[in-house]
This record gives C-alpha cells, sequence and structure tokens, in this order.
C-alpha cells in the first residue's frame, strides 16, 4: 500500500478535529441542529488552514444519516463517498481550472436534478475568485435562488476578488491563521500517535516556519521525519528546513543590546558559514526586536511569536533595554529593510547595520533631548529662590536674565492675543492656549513651538513661521511629527486644520567673529570660533562648552 503523507492522514473527518476555528465550527453546528441552513456559503483565509476540509465536513453532516445533528458518523454510504471523493451528489470543483462560462451553464443545468441518495446536492467550488466576470454572472440567478435540494459552498483565498454581488448573497465565514501554541499542541499529537521522537522547541521551529498554516506545518513535519527517522534532533530540523536558529537571534539581540561589536561580527561570519540567507536572517532580527517591544508593553502571551521557554529571555533583554531604545533599533532596522533587499553584497549591509546599532544607545532622539532640557529647565526654576538671579557658577552666560515663568507667559500672552483678536472671534481660541494644550500633551512639540513664530489662523488654516535655530527649524520636516502636529490641531480647535509652515522672513544674524566695534578692547566674546550652528545651539540652551582636557 502506497504511503500516505501526513497532510491527507491528519485531515479532519469532523467539525470537532479543525483546531483554531471554533467560532465557524460551532456556528454550523448550530446551524445544522437548528435546521437553519443557509443555501451558500463563502468559506475565506489563508492558505491550507481547513476552508475545503470544513466544506467536506459539512457537506456530510448535511447528508449523514446515521451520525448526530452535525456530527458526521463517517461510516454511512454518503459519508465514505464524500471521504473518498465519489459522491456524485457532492461535487468539488476546481474553480481555476472551471473558470469560464461554459462550465457554470453546465451547472446551471445539473442543479435542476434531485439528488440520487442523499438529502441534498452539494457543489463546493475551491478558488472561486478565479471564475471569470461573465461566470459569476451567469451564477448570480441561480445562486440566489437555488432549488431547495442545492447548496453551495465557496471558497477562497483572496475574497476582494469576488464581485459584492456574489458576496451578499453568501453567508461569509473568516477562516484564522492558527497561534502558534495550537500548532504546536497539534504537531504533537501527530507525532506522539506516530511514534516520533521530536523535543518542543524542534516542534516550535516547525511551527513557526509555517507561519500558522497547518497543512505547511505537516508538510514540513514530514519532511523532516524522512530525512532524520524516528528520532529528530533540533539540528535536523535547522538543516533541512534552513530556519534561523532562535539561540542565535537572541545571542544577536543581545550582543546589539549591550553594545558589542566584535560579537555581531561573530554572528554574521557565523550565519554566513551556515548557508543562511542573509536577507531571512534580517527578517527574522526584526521579527526578534518586534517580540522584545511587545515583551515589553503587554502581558499577553498570545501576541509574542516565541514558546514559553524562550519569553522569559524575551522580558530580560527588553527590561535591559528599555523602551525607547527598542523603538529606535526597530525603527531603524524598518527604515534599512528595503536597502539589504536590494543591495548587491547583503552581509556587508548587515554587519554595518548592526554595528551601529550597538553605538545607538549613545545617542539621544531629538524628542527625548528636548524632554531632557525641558525637565532640566523645570528643576532649575523651581530651585532658584524668588527674585533672586542664579549664581554664575551655574549660568553660561553672564548676562542671562532669569523671568518668572508667570511673568513670562503673561508677556506672551499679551501680545499673541493682539495678533489674534479676530480669530478668538471666530475660534474662541488663540495661539497660546493651543501651546498651552501642547506642553501637556507633547512637551517636545511645545519646546519647539514656543519659539516659532505665530502668522495667522483664519480659514482653517494655521500659519507659522520656522524659528531662526537651525537645531529647531527643521523638526517639523520629518512626516510623522507634521501629522502628529496636524492631529494635536483637530483635536484643540475641533475642526479640521490645515497646518501651513513658511520660511522665517528675518534673517538670523551671522555668528562670526565679532569685529572691533563690536567688541570693548581686546575681549572677544566666549565660543566666537565655533560653527554658527553650533552657536545657536548653545545660545538656544543656554549652554556653555567645558574644556574636558587635561
Amino acid at each position: 500500500m502506497s504511503y500516505e503523507v501526513l497532510a491527507r492522514k491528519w485531515r479532519p473527518q469532523v467539525f470537532e478535529d479543525v483546531i483554531g476555528q471554533e467560532h465557524i465550527t460551532q456556528t454550523l453546528i448550530n446551524a445544522i441542529k437548528s435546521g437553519r441552513l443557509a443555501h451558500a456559503y463563502l468559506f475565506s483565509g489563508p492558505r491550507g488552514i481547513g476552508k475545503t476540509s470544513v466544506a467536506r465536513i459539512l457537506a456530510k453532516a448535511m447528508n449523514c444519516t446515521n451520525g448526530e445533528p452535525g456530527v458526521p458518523c463517517n461510516h454511512c454510504q454518503s459519508c465514505v463517498e464524500i471521504t473518498e471523493g465519489s459522491s456524485v451528489d457532492v461535487q468539488e470543483i476546481d474553480g481555476a481550472s472551471n473558470r469560464g462560462i461554459d462550465e457554470i451553464r453546465e451547472l446551471r443545468e445539473n442543479v435542476k436534478y434531485m439528488p440520487s441518495s442523499s438529502n441534498y446536492r452539494v457543489y463546493i467550488i475551491d478558488e472561486v475568485h478565479m471564475l471569470t466576470l461573465h461566470a459569476f454572472n451567469a451564477l448570480l440567478k441561480t445562486l440566489e435562488e437555488p432549488p431547495g435540494h442545492v447548496k453551495f459552498i465557496f471558497a477562497t483565498t483572496e475574497t476582494h476578488k469576488v464581485p459584492v454581488t456574489i458576496l451578499s448573497r453568501c453567508q461569509r465565514f473568516d477562516f484564522k491563521k492558527i497561534t502558534l501554541p495550537h500548532l504546536i499542541a497539534h504537531l504533537k499529537r501527530i507525532t506522539t500517535d506516530e511514534n516520533i521522537q521530536i523535543s518542543p522547541s524542534g516542534l516550535a521551529l516547525i511551527a513557526r516556519e509555517a507561519e500558522g498554516c497547518v497543512r505547511d506545518a505537516q508538510s514540513l513535519l514530514d519532511q523532516v521525519i524522512s530525512f532524520a527517522g524516528q528520532r529528530v534532533e533540533d539540528a535536523h530540523v535547522i538543516e533541512i528546513l534552513g530556519v534561523i536558529d532562535r539561540h542565535i537571534l537572541f545571542e544577536a539581540s543581545g550582543a546589539i543590546i549591550e553594545g558589542s561589536p566584535e560579537t555581531c561580527l561573530r554572528i554574521v561570519e557565523q550565519i554566513y558559514n551556515y548557508g543562511y540567507d542573509i536577507k531571512e536572517f534580517y527578517k527574522a532580527l526584526m521579527g526578534q526586536f518586534r517580540n522584545l517591544l511587545v515583551s515589553v508593553l503587554t502581558s499577553d502571551d498570545n501576541m509574542l511569536d516565541i514558546t514559553d521557554a524562550e519569553r522569559d529571555e524575551a522580558r530580560r533583554q527588553a527590561r535591559l533595554a528599555g523602551i525607547e531604545k527598542l523603538q529606535i533599533i526597530l525603527n531603524f532596522l524598518i527604515q534599512r529593510e528595503q536597502g539589504i533587499r536590494f543591495a548587491s553584497s547583503p552581509r556587508l549591509i548587515l554587519e554595518t547595520t548592526m554595528i551601529r546599532l550597538c553605538h545607538v544607545g549613545d545617542f539621544l532622539s531629538f524628542d527625548g533631548l528636548l524632554e531632557k532640557i525641558s525637565s532640566l529647565e523645570k528643576r532649575l526654576l523651581s530651585a532658584a529662590p524668588s527674585g533672586e538671579m542664579p549664581s554664575s557658577d551655574h549660568i553660561s552666560d553672564p548676562a542671562a536674565r532669569w523671568v518668572s515663568v508667570k511673568a513670562e507667559k503673561k508677556e506672551v500672552k499679551h501680545e499673541q492675543r493682539l495678533s489674534t483678536n479676530y480669530n478668538n472671534i471666530v475660534y474662541g481660541k488663540d495661539w497660546v492656549d493651543f501651546l498651552d494644550f501642547l506642553k501637556s500633551k507633547s512637551p517636545p512639540i511645545y519646546n519647539v513651538l514656543k519659539d516659532w513664530e505665530f502668522l495667522n489662523l483664519s480659514d482653517g488654516t494655521l500659519e507659522i513661521a520656522r524659528a531662526s535655530q537651525a537645531f529647531s527649524s527643521a523638526y517639523f520636516d520629518d512626516k510623522d511629527r507634521f501629522e502628529q502636529l496636524a492631529s494635536f490641531c483637530r483635536e484643540f480647535f475641533q475642526k479640521d486644520i490645515l497646518v501651513k509652515i513658511v520660511k522665517n522672513n528675518q534673517t538670523a544674524p551671522q555668528k562670526g567673529r565679532p569685529s572691533k566695534k563690536e567688541v570693548s578692547g581686546d575681549k572677544i566674546p566666549k565660543n566666537a570660533d565655533l560653527p554658527r550652528h553650533v552657536q545657536e545651539v548653545l545660545k538656544m540652551f543656554e549652554g556653555d562648552i567645558k574644556d574636558t582636557r587635561q
């Protein structure tokens, strides 16, 4: 007798055998028990997750003569013929090879005949989206008002290609991908019954490679067994399937988080010598940092694409890195993905990327820098006694004047309210109120906009001018930051606001060497030899450069 592959041998024969689709199987069982069977069903979802199998079980359940309602016996003549594919009353049609109008016309002629030995004539059309538009149109009338003894079951992986006129005439069921724990449990049941010795980590490797597809998982397991025999080692799974070892991924993520470029280079050398696809490793590395970020953001283990044994190590690395660092790393990997996809030397791109990520902790994002500056400013203002000047030991500019927050806010409000008097009538809110709103919502955006110039707010358009400092003038050139500002405008003004950013007409004074007329005597201002943009940053934050040379 010829060998039967696991995907066919373990094909579900009753609704109870279907894994991960309880929301569908329970609905169909209840429909059969209550006699509320629809004339047409549409099963949609990814490949290999049980659409055609559920269609066959439904056909058996409707025509079974011995079993309980919703539970086919699989022993009567009707069940056996449907299982073997030889039933006259249940026809399974391939939509890809029978997609023309002539085949549909033939089907319309056949539906007139009563079933030979069953309760219903059932037509299962797989990949129904492959039918032509004319074939769909020819099927419409029959599908809307079929004879009472006819049932249609459609299966498709691309629902958006099915005309809405067909969708509206069917009961639609969306199949889901199988979660990793369910898939591992299913493979464990198969290996136990088949007397195959394999570790849980080996099953996890196979299940993860299947990406939620039961049929792919069964086929991969069959392939591994053919290679290794009855005793399967993890090394066999890695070798035959070419999957990335999870230990290497955890070692790579740990090296990046701890900042070890030498370890990263060694890992790249290792995966290159093993023959792993560099691009696939990069994809797996992105998934690894995604899992680390999710593990620190939520306690829902179902959202993690890792096993229970790997979960503790993932949370340890996530806590060590922190949310901000993980976000920066993941964003950097996403931005570089297209570059490595089309690179002629992907190994070089991977090495430079991982080395760069090792030093990501040495740099602060612009938002993080502004938040730290704002926090420092608040601490200094709160620490200084009211009405007193801080000592010159803590201030780089001796001429700096410290003004209380209330007094400064009063001056700004007076100036801005005079320029937005008309808009107060239109909107009931002004620029200063908006800045106060931003201060609580997003301190980084507030710290940037408070130095920008408000121009106009009318007819649904907010017009502002960039600050003269180069350090913050390009802040909203980033698309995500600009969209965030637009969303804050909509939330505050309670209407759609078009944000228009224009250049500042006031040119910033040149910060080169001062002339003799500007300097009294031979005294030259501090930091005069520095580049202009560095001087702007120092002036903006009232900072100073300390000489750290020994």
